[in-house]
């Protein structure tokens, strides 16, 4: 990938999260392909998904994405997924994110030829969201998701609804994927030290921005029914302006009323180095820092 090259991130994200065998055949839709380089994969067990991040020049991230999609839909079967993630559909969600040599217009575009391409190779339906929605109401991705896999089939069958690519009923097994072009995100999970999902979920409230809270935050009660904890999970989806820390801090106080404290914190897929510099700088109080001071920044 030379420094002329198109670049542009996606982050699928697919519904299965338990079953290693089914997890590496997805993930090898990503591996040793010319133009496309696989960042990260990771798994959870409670959620039962797997987040993949891969980057590439265009056209060839457009077939390793098409690839990975028909996989997820060979291996996984939506009527027997449970989880504590929502969910629609075996290849659940698709953003493609700018980043080198590439506008926001040209991901929305890409975003739409796959969309295009996989709901007529799989006879899947097709939302897209963010960036790429056809209105305004198909832009915020709990609202298209919203019902899940579950209430999907009635769902379609309401006018407001219709899918923008693909048939009007779901997929028998695979249900149905939201494709579309965004900023990057953080996806960052603040764990809780009580298994009342109830406390969790208020937390959660207090710091979405649809509740009141942080500005650029999503955010939802999940249950780590293994570890007898909860989390507070979450979607950064500007951390230029709602921070990591913000949100740390924010739950801290929110959980101190119900007498619960936290008990770690993780980031699933990868960050921006600029994201914790920003932790770094208010955390260690350091003034006037810089990325330029960062040794790996230089190499």
């Amino acid at each position: 990938m030379s420094g002329l090259n198109k670049i542009v991130e996606c982050v699928p994200n697919f519904s299965e999260g338990r079953d290693l065998k089914k997890i590496e055949k997805i993930v090898d839709s990503f591996r040793g392909k010319k133009g496309v380089k696989l960042l990260d994969y990771s798994n959870d067990e409670d959620h039962n998904r797997c987040v993949v991040t891969v980057v590439g020049e265009p056209e060839e991230l457009k077939k390793a994405v098409v690839e990975a999609i028909g996989t997820a839909i060979e291996v996984i079967d939506m009527n027997v997924h449970e989880g504590q993630h929502p969910r629609m559909g075996a290849t659940d969600v698709v953003p493609f994110i700018p980043i080198r040599n590439v506008t926001m217009q040209e991901a929305v575009d890409l975003s739409k030829e796959v969309a295009k391409e996989v709901s007529e190779k799989y006879n899947l339906p097709i939302f897209l969201y963010e960036k790429s929605a056809s209105s305004k109401e198909r832009e915020n991705l709990s609202k298209v998701r919203k019902g899940q896999f579950e209430g999907m089939k009635e769902k379609l069958k309401q006018p407001e609804w219709k899918p923008d690519f693909g048939p009007d009923e779901i997929h028998p097994t695979a249900g149905v994927t939201a494709i579309g072009a965004r900023m990057p995100l953080i996806a960052y999970n603040v764990n809780l030290n009580t298994s009342d999902l109830e406390i969790a979920n208020k937390i959660a409230k207090k710091v979405r921005h649809i509740g009141g809270g942080l500005r650029f935050c999503k955010a939802m009660g999940v249950e780590l029914k293994d570890r007898g904890i909860t989390q507070v999970s979450m979607n950064l989806t500007d951390y230029t302006k709602t921070t990591i820390y913000s949100a740390f801090e924010l739950i801290r106080i929110e959980a101190k009323r119900y007498g619960v404290s936290i008990v770690g914190s993780e980031v699933i897929g990868l960050v921006p180095m600029a994201a914790l510099i920003d932790c770094a700088e208010y955390y260690l109080g350091i003034e006037d820092f810089s990325i330029d001071q960062v040794l790996e920044a230089k190499l």
